[in-house]
């Protein structure tokens, strides 16, 4: 089923940039960041690319548009996850269930919505600010929020801490484009989930350097399948 916006004729909202945002997203969803144009966007809405020129300058700022969007939907994706979360008053199991939680939304986005997922990274000369700059709908700060409170909790040694985003963050992105593009995708639906959860489990290890017990081995296991 298309999940482009639907061609209206004449358009009488007040909010086209927001409309024209929607049509944006819909487009990236279906055909990925190069079906993202300005004269597309304003079909879709059902108004003239001279409307649409009010708002955006050009081609590359509706698809920033779009890339925002598209982070928003990631970061929901992400957020669902923790939502499904049953609380634990174990600290140490909560924040790492949290992280593979994450990790399973990132993924689950990836491979629901690829087009919106290219989208998200597609555009160039983006410099990633520091977490404190981020949006609060930044993916990438709620992976910080989940290792920071990883380590406030006492798994995560504070020397291990410095850029474990990052190396989170190209677990479950490498994993994601081995899915979706890589020979993983060839892979029966059940070993593809194998593989994700052992190298959840396989990260969630690392991230301590001791090993998990059996009971926090089964929390991440428990959080890092669909």
């Amino acid at each position: 089923m298309s999940s482009s916006a639907p061609v209206r004729s004449g358009y009488h909202h007040g909010d086209l940039r927001n409309a024209l945002i929607e049509a944006a997203a819909g487009l990236a969803a279906d055909g990925g960041p190069g079906a993202v144009t300005i004269r597309a966007a304003a079909r879709a809405v059902g108004v003239t690319p001279t409307a649409a020129y009010r708002h955006f300058a050009g081609h590359e700022q509706l698809l920033d548009a779009a890339k925002d969007e598209a982070m928003v939907r990631m970061n929901d994706s992400m957020r669902a996850e923790l939502a499904q979360r049953t609380p634990s008053a174990d600290r140490i199991a909560a924040a790492l269930g949290d992280l593979a939680a994450i990790a399973r939304g990132y993924l689950n986005f990836a491979l629901a919505q690829p087009g919106l997922f290219r989208t998200a990274f597609c555009s160039e000369g983006h410099v990633l600010p520091p977490p404190d700059q981020q949006a609060e709908y930044s993916p990438f700060r709620t992976l910080v929020g989940a290792l920071d409170e990883l380590a406030a909790a006492g798994y995560l040694p504070p020397e291990r801490r410095p850029m474990a985003e990052f190396g989170a963050w190209s677990m479950a992105h490498g994993l994601a484009m081995l899915l979706l593009d890589g020979p993983l995708r060839e892979l029966d639906a059940e070993t593809r989930e194998e593989i994700v959860v052992r190298s959840l489990v396989i990260f969630a290890e690392g991230l301590g350097g001791g090993g998990l017990t059996d009971e926090l081995r089964d929390v991440v296991v428990a959080a890092a399948r669909e």
